[in-house]
């Protein structure tokens, strides 16, 4: 059987220029490539933490240091893995200084007993693990910049009362990375990362670090990993019941459309 691996970089408005553009699809090759040479010396675990950890540290998306600020200037940071052989996961959500959160979460899944852990216990094992950083890593001049103009329209009031969906809209809904994979024994994976949305409240959590919401894998089924708004997601459920209906006999085609089109219905409400 062949060894397979997909990556995303995220759902949003991507308003970049040409040479921005380059600069992350590169980022995806490079992510793509770092991920199959890590199947082909080990399994699908391995390849999708590699290819979401070098997106993470490519510092061009919203997940490890390229991650956006919460409503008082932090980075929390969230990710989940999933081991479809085992049916095992790690993640941690609201956990700063942290390079690769993808890493940690599966130093959760594969050193703990727990699943999710979050916030400074994150952090207390972010460091037993060797995998904290310093904290200034995660803020650079063109992110500050974003950050006062979202402030500043933010305090006007202009969006103290709207929903997340609509401040996802007016913001760019994320750009979360992801990667899915299968190894040469058929094992599934799947991996997300996220750094949120911009201006999210403190300790808000996504559907990255969820099971089922943000990610999931079973072998003989498929791999999944989501990108969009992460309260949408986290209602519907999307990549467990995107398997799920894999299993009632449909295409992954139908599968997908039947779910996303429930996730539609309920940004619409």
């Amino acid at each position: 059987m062949d060894a397979v691996l997909a990556v995303h970089g995220g759902a949003g408005k991507w308003a970049i220029d040409k040479q921005e553009a380059r600069s992350v699809l590169d980022a995806l090759r490079g992510a793509v490539d770092a991920g199959l040479l890590a199947l082909a010396r080990g399994n699908a675990l391995d390849g999708v933490t590699e290819a979401v950890a070098y997106m993470e540290e490519s510092g061009l998306f919203n997940a490890g240091i390229g991650a956006v600020y919460t409503i008082d200037g932090s980075v929390l940071l969230d990710a989940g893995v999933m081991d479809g052989k085992t049916g095992r996961a790690g993640a941690v959500a609201a956990v700063e200084g942290v390079k690769s959160a993808v890493k940690l979460a599966r130093f959760v899944l594969e050193n703990t007993d727990h699943v999710l852990i979050v916030g400074e216990g994150a952090e207390e094992l972010a460091r037993a693990a060797g995998l904290a950083i310093a904290k200034n890593i995660f803020y650079n001049d063109v992110k500050n910049r974003r950050y006062v103009e979202a402030k500043r329209e933010a305090v006007s009031g202009r969006w103290h009362y709207k929903k997340v969906v609509e401040i996802a809209r007016e913001l760019g809904i994320g750009d979360t990375v992801g990667a899915v994979a299968r190894d040469r024994e058929g094992n599934m994976a799947a991996a997300t990362s996220t750094g949120g949305v911009w201006l999210k409240l403190k300790g808000r959590v996504g559907d990255s670090p969820i099971v089922g919401a943000g990610f999931w894998a079973e072998n003989g089924v498929g791999a999944f990993s989501a990108t969009g708004i992460g309260e949408v997601i986290m209602l519907s459920l999307l990549s467990f019941k995107a398997a799920e209906r894999l299993k009632s006999g449909v295409d992954i085609d139908t599968a997908l459309q039947d779910v996303l089109g429930r996730g539609h219905a309920e940004v619409r409400r």
